[in-house]
């Protein structure tokens, strides 16, 4: 099988969902053995991806990791060098690249590599960027052609040419009135805001994210749990924010009434995977994430890395 060191987990959890249905609700979607290995599964590689950010940020690195113009650049390891280098504003800057850019199975990070480091002349800093976003989009535009690799699946209507509707200076302008010049004054003061619960910070940023020209519900939630991940604010999803979701309400549709364009509001689906995850103990990000990859085959584990 797949991740041997993992089959336990996936034992775990089999088991966890197959007492839940018997003894709380049914979970008709995975009556079938089939699926409910294959939501197993899906369950374990979120959870790998969460070990794995974790796993980044426990060993140090070389500042060779976060130079896009090496060939050793890792877009999540380069988060964690500079955090490591208490230099949270160049971490912020990439989440927000990345999550902009995302990241497609075929081209994985060349995209952002090539623009975040100027095609080989330098590095788009934060400290450049917010002083002058101008000169960087003027930048992206006159070199479009050149720039290679794609957006992620789902950033795929994303442009980096002027003049479309999702135009990158209006987005990066946008990002940067939101924030200011100070990640770190900017999410400081969002729990001075919210309060003490991750969760209920978590929900104050995601309303306030909204202001990000381009980013919808699914950027907004990536872009939070990275921020989540590397510890930038102390906060967690409370909630797998399905109101405007397809890929996750989906699945949730199929776990609990077996039907994907079966009738249930967002909340009442929230109800129902809080008390999931009540059994199953793996929080909304990994819950959002299986549940989105797991509508797509449902019966036969794929592991959906772009």
């Amino acid at each position: 099988m797949k991740w041997p060191s993992r089959d336990q987990e996936r034992q775990r959890l089999v088991a966890a969902m197959k007492e839940h249905a018997a003894r709380i609700r049914p979970l008709p979607g995975v009556a079938d053995e089939n699926a409910i290995e294959t939501l197993a599964m899906q369950f374990v590689a979120s959870l790998r991806r969460e070990d794995y950010y974790a796993a980044v940020q426990h060993k140090k690195l070389s500042a060779d990791r976060a130079d896009p113009n090496s060939a050793h650049f890792e877009a999540e390891r380069a988060v964690a060098y500079h955090l490591q280098n208490g230099d949270v504003e160049e971490a912020g800057w990439l989440v927000f690249l990345m999550t902009h850019f995302a990241r497609p199975a075929d081209t994985g990070w060349l995209r952002l590599k090539d623009v975040y480091g100027k095609l080989g002349q330098g590095v788009w800093t934060w400290k450049k960027v917010s002083a002058s976003p101008t000169a960087f989009t003027d930048w992206v535009y006159a070199n479009s052609n050149a720039i290679r690799g794609k957006f992620g699946n789902h950033r795929k209507y994303e442009s980096l040419e002027e003049g479309t509707k999702r135009e990158l200076s209006k987005v990066v302008q946008s990002y940067i009135d939101l924030v200011g010049y100070s990640h770190r004054t900017f999410f400081a003061q969002a729990v001075r805001d919210a309060g003490n619960d991750p969760s209920v910070i978590f929900d104050h940023l995601y309303r306030r994210m909204s202001a990000v020209l381009s980013f919808g519900r699914l950027a907004k939630f990536d872009y939070l749990a990275l921020i989540g991940r590397y510890n930038i604010a102390p906060i967690s999803a409370g909630s797998a924010y399905l109101s405007g979701a397809t890929g996750p309400a989906s699945g949730a549709r199929m776990l609990f009434l077996g039907n994907p364009d079966g009738v249930a509001s967002a909340k009442q689906l929230q109800f129902l995977l809080d008390e999931l995850d009540h059994s199953l103990s793996v929080g909304m990000a990994v819950m959002e994430d299986a549940l989105c990859n797991w509508q797509k085959s449902p019966t036969e584990f794929i592991h959906f890395t772009g």
